[in-house]
């Protein structure tokens, strides 16, 4: 039977070898090769790895970043560096230090691998794809369950084929391919589904570019996104010092796909995401006109060296306007020293760019927050209202040449009006980028097991254990404290920002923040209650992997979440946790209860051992209220066990 890339490397790496794939949307367990964190997650996701108790990870790379948290006001977030370093040397890590560079960015060019299985406690984490790799974002915990060997356990995906025809024009960017889909797909449209690239067109996008497509895929709602590794793998990962890596991954002849989407590169124009949503699409010539007061270029979507070249080529003998604060944050160190190497570096500074860490800065809420009422043009690749750290900011999702382009005229401005010069220029900065130097100064290499003995763990005095999950009882009767709509992102559960994510090792003192962005009254409202429901709409649960937005919740006694549809990864932390995700068999009973009604779940563990579905009766009028039953069983375990961790420790698997 002819496969898909997708089910070649899942069947490769399936825990019980010899296995045969199962249906889409049941239950598959995977070996994962490589995991890595990032510091806004890894204080949590190694907090629980300790408490496995095996003296080295098992997998064959894992790698703690630091690149969320460099905004150090005080001590929180660099007592959390000094933790992440000492877990490394402890268990046989790989450390990159803060200022080495965004986690996907630095992986990628460090240690990606064609048809390796990496697990990432960061929602980006497919841009590995980008190499050929299944790359799949998820909570710290399942991460740290990876870590310690165990096997990752997802619904079998559907894969949905994109099949690219043409090549890009000029002015026309990668980042228009993954906003195109958007525009067609949605943010739910992804959910269940990996996509899978393949066409004649693939071969005209290079890696960084496959890379910018993967990792704006989690916008999607996708498990992952994945790329063939073929000839421009090859260049890629030979410019990076690592061709013996290489190996060559495509889907077999005739393989079908669930679904199929064609996009003619060719024919594409350039595009923004509007405010406040990834898929809020439009193209450029409907804009075009409107004031800019800000541009930020940089996120692990759009900081590599191609793109740092697109936008100095546009900035050639340009200034940045008048009315314009422009900032960008290359990807990597690497990448900083070879635009310094090339004029790249030096154009930018000429034009009036101010250069920001080589992290996640503004994409995150850390620093660089447009003014009030502000119209921002950012290449990263989210948008949701206050994520920016101004509530009332117009974020706009651009293509690097779109945000240069509107850098000089004060303005949304067609980067196809500077295609000729973009073209010119490009081609003399990479004339002047020579060779690849590797450079692994700021990477620190594992220590050996008798070495990592003796190592101490440093704890600063803002890291607290992790709270356990209640036991689930049989019956629960609580309130519904909060009633949301639809498409409420992990930011709206559990914001990020200068504010929040130095808290994100203190779960007591981060929980809060927990739904401030929807109602300030949550929290005390959730401390003088003695447990409560949530309910949501469609996509609840969208956006980042933080687990925070389960934990949090947890913390402050929410049982349940009663919605139309989850968003995936939000969905498996809830399980994770202890809280029962609900998903309604009729949508319009979301209109018959309201903020404040008093549920009765009833007969919560026989649903949950019969996999039949869960009922709640709600107390004003005595009415029904049905919510499927849609849990693997694994999941199912877990909750009646009181979560992973209490799962895990039973001997579960």
């Amino acid at each position: 039977m002819a496969l898909t890339l997708t089910e070649k490397i899942l069947k490769n790496h399936l825990a019980v070898s010899g296995a045969t794939l199962p249906a889409r949307g049941q239950d598959i367990a995977i070996r994962i090769d490589q995991t890595l964190t990032q510091d806004a997650t890894g204080t949590m996701a190694y907090l629980q790895f300790e408490t496995i108790g095996i003296d080295r990870v098992k997998t064959e790379v894992s790698v703690s970043y630091i690149d969320h948290n460099t905004l150090q006001e005080d001590y929180k977030n660099m007592d959390d560096h000094r933790y992440l370093q000492s877990i490394a040397s402890r268990y046989g890590l790989w450390f990159s230090r803060p200022g080495n560079g965004i986690c996907h960015q630095v992986h990628l060019e460090r240690f990606g691998k064609p048809g390796k299985t990496l697990l990432g406690s960061d929602s980006h984490t497919p841009t590995g794809g980008g190499l050929g790799m299944i790359a799949i974002g998820a909570g710290g915990l399942d991460v740290a369950v990876a870590m310690g060997g165990g096997a990752f356990h997802l619904n079998m995906p559907k894969v949905k084929g994109v099949k690219l025809v043409g090549s890009l024009a000029p002015g026309i960017s990668a980042k228009d391919v993954i906003l195109e889909l958007l525009r067609r797909e949605t943010v739910k449209g992804g959910v269940g589904c990996v996509y899978e690239y393949f066409g004649s067109g693939v071969a005209n996008l290079t890696v960084p570019q496959r890379a910018t497509i993967t990792n704006m895929g989690a916008e999607l709602g996708a498990t992952c996104s994945v790329f063939p590794s073929d000839g421009a793998t090859k260049l890629f990962l030979e410019a990076m010092g690592r061709g013996q890596d290489f190996v060559p991954l495509a889907a077999d002849e005739g393989a079908s796909y669930d679904a199929t989407i064609e996009i003619d590169l060719g024919k594409l124009e350039p595009l923004a995401a509007c405010p406040h949503s990834p898929d809020a699409v439009a193209p450029i010539a409907t804009l075009a006109g409107k004031a800019v007061t800000q541009v930020v270029i940089g996120s692990c979507t759009n900081s590599s060296l191609s793109d740092l070249t697109a936008v100095a080529a546009i900035m050639k003998r340009k200034t940045v306007s008048p009315g314009v604060e422009a900032g960008i944050a290359p990807g990597s160190r690497q990448t900083l020293m070879l635009a310094e190497k090339s004029g790249v570096l030096g154009e930018l500074i000429r034009a009036g760019f101010r250069i920001l860490e080589s992290a996640c800065g503004p994409c995150i809420g850390m620093g660089f927050a447009p003014n009030s009422s502000g119209v921002t043009l950012r290449t990263f690749n989210r948008n949701f209202k206050g994520r920016s750290g101004t509530p009332d900011a117009e974020v706009y999702l651009v293509s690097p040449e779109t945000a240069a382009a509107a850098a000089i005229t004060g303005k949304i401005t067609d980067p196809r009006e500077n295609a000729s010069a973009l073209m010119a220029n490009k081609k003399d900065f990479e004339s002047r980028q020579g060779s690849f130097v590797r450079d692994d100064g700021m990477l620190i290499a594992p220590i050996s097991l008798e070495e990592a003995k003796g190592v101490e763990i440093v704890r600063g005095p803002n890291i607290k254990p992790c709270p356990s999950s209640p036991a689930l009882p049989d019956t629960l009767t609580l309130p519904v404290l909060l009633k949301a709509g639809d498409n409420v992102s992990t930011d709206d559960i559990m914001p990020a920002g200068a504010k929040v994510l130095p808290l994100r090792s203190n779960i007591p003192e981060i929980s809060r923040f927990t739904f401030e962005r929807l109602d300030a009254t949550f929290f005390n409202r959730a401390k003088n209650a003695d447990g409560c429901f949530v309910l949501g709409g469609e996509n609840y649960g969208q956006g980042s992997s933080r687990e925070h937005a389960a934990l949090a919740p947890m913390y402050l006694g929410v049982r349940a979440v009663i919605v139309k549809s989850f968003a995936r990864i939000h969905k498996a932390n809830l399980v994770n946790y202890g809280i029962v995700p609900l998903v309604l068999e009729n949508p319009a009973d979301y209109e018959r209860v309201s903020q404040g009604d008093t549920l009765e779940f009833v007969g919560i563990r026989a649903s949950l051992e019969q996999g039949t579905p869960f009922t709640l009766v709600c107390e004003k009028d005595g009415t029904k209220v049905i919510a499927k039953n849609d849990l693997d069983e694994r999941s199912r375990k877990i909750l009646l066990a009181g979560g992973l961790a209490a799962h895990t420790r039973s001997g579960g698997q």
